[in-house]
């Protein structure tokens, strides 16, 4: 029944059919014909899913990464990472990297990164005759930091539909986003060799100094979040409030770009990115709760323990319906379509559920730069006025390098676990 209901969804998701409404349709397909129950029950199933309050915290998120945004923040962060490692051999390969890292803990959204970083860097590196191919892809990939290094909007996602402390998730991210970094800085230093990449700046300790006064309050912003949440001053959720507050306080008064005129704008695109995210889960949450009363989930583990009850061996059976998924859906439509399913096989072989969410997120961080969907490859394609068919030629061993990350987080889980240990 499981394959039934995965096929009759992706059928629709390949006809071009939004993804809140392919799981919302599914669901109530299955509901009409394959249950007893009222279907007086779909409106309060489907309200439910959304009323949540650490859902809260997606919105708000992306208001203080819209805020952020409209102060140039872009170009403080990439004269902040340029003085510090400008002096390298592709030098701009290195700060795409290292600017990704700094916006990934304000905007939450790799999108959003390949979109802000994207419209600045891929023309500045073609200047300098790197390839066209390899600087839309090394944003692209640069960018899949976002969904691991909080506030990651996936984590919030996969902590309220597994049940699993956000704070948690935001700290089991950081080490595996950071390792993604270093992997894509080596793989660029090979490539700076092949090319003969240039520096950009030798290395000066008042450049340093003078590059961090302009981005100082930019780079504040994720201190305030993960310092408060840490600290236990609030929860994450309440940390989105305060960094909306802060970030507009940052806009207007201290860096000055942001204008009172600019909040209607700002608030609409959030409102609207926010209500295509509720659909998704409202819609899951049909889906899921037609998936949770006919016990298809368990019927999934029971299967998969019918093959091999070898706990490795079914991590890799995991991570590859991940990367498979991961072709074809949206990441915050995968989160939500598999961990309802997966969760009763994860608890049964023992599998620590933050780990297992951070082995989720970095096949869903994989998936975001593979053909046909690649959303966030293909934006930066978008941005970088560059064919997709330029980017394969370098996609294969960014994405090999990707999967080198995959395989240390999934099989050694100090890697996701050790910073919340520590702090437990």
């Amino acid at each position: 029944m499981i394959i039934i209901v995965v096929t009759v969804l992706f059928a629709m998701v390949l006809m071009s059919m939004p993804i809140g409404f392919a799981l919302a349709i599914t669901g109530l397909i299955f509901l009409l014909f394959f249950s007893t129950v009222s279907l007086e029950i779909i409106p309060v199933v489907m309200f439910d899913g959304v009323n949540s309050f650490p859902l809260l915290a997606i919105p708000l998120f992306m208001i203080a990464g819209e805020l952020m945004n409209a102060c140039d923040l872009t170009r403080r962060l990439i004269n902040f990472a340029t003085s510090m490692i400008g002096f390298m051999r592709g030098a701009l390969a290195h700060v795409t990297v290292l600017t990704s890292l700094f916006f990934a803990e304000i905007s939450g959204s790799a999108t959003a990164d390949a979109a802000a970083l994207g419209s600045v860097l891929i023309p500045e590196m073609r200047k300098k005759n790197y390839p066209a191919g390899f600087a839309v892809t090394l944003v692209a990939c640069a960018s899949t930091m976002a969904i691991l290094i909080p506030p990651s909007m996936n984590l919030i996602l996969y902590g309220v539909i597994a049940g699993v402390d956000i704070g948690q998730m935001f700290m089991a991210g950081i080490i595996p986003g950071i390792l993604v970094g270093l992997t894509l800085m080596v793989l660029s230093y090979f490539y700076a060799k092949k090319y003969n990449f240039g520096s950009e700046a030798p290395f000066s300790l008042k450049n340093v100094w003078q590059s961090f006064k302009e981005a100082f309050w930019a780079l504040l912003l994720p201190i305030i979040i993960l310092g408060g949440i840490l600290g236990g001053i609030f929860t994450p959720t309440e940390a989105a409030g305060v960094a909306v507050i802060t970030a507009l306080l940052i806009g207007v008064f201290i860096y000055k770009k942001l204008k009172w005129r600019d909040l209607p704008s700002i608030l609409l695109g959030s409102a609207k990115h926010t209500a295509v995210i509720m659909m998704i889960i409202s819609g899951s949450a049909l889906l899921g709760w037609y998936i949770t009363n006919a016990q298809l989930a368990q019927e999934v583990a029971a299967s998969v323990l019918a093959i091999t009850e070898n706990k490795q061996l079914i991590l890799i059976i995991i991570n590859i319906l991940f990367l498979m998924v991961g072709m074809i859906l949206h990441a915050s439509a995968a989160v939500i379509m598999l961990v309802p399913i997966l969760m009763p096989l994860v608890n049964q072989i023992g599998i620590d559920p933050v780990h297992f969410g951070i082995i989720l997120t970095v096949n869903l961080a994989i998936g975001q730069q593979t053909p046909p969907v690649a959303s966030v490859l293909l934006t930066a394609c978008q941005v970088g006025n560059t064919r997709l068919v330029e980017t394969l030629p370098f996609l294969k061993y960014f994405i090999l390098a990707m999967l080198l990350v995959l395989l240390l987080v999934t099989y050694i889980t100090s890697i996701s676990l050790f910073i919340p240990n520590l702090l437990n």
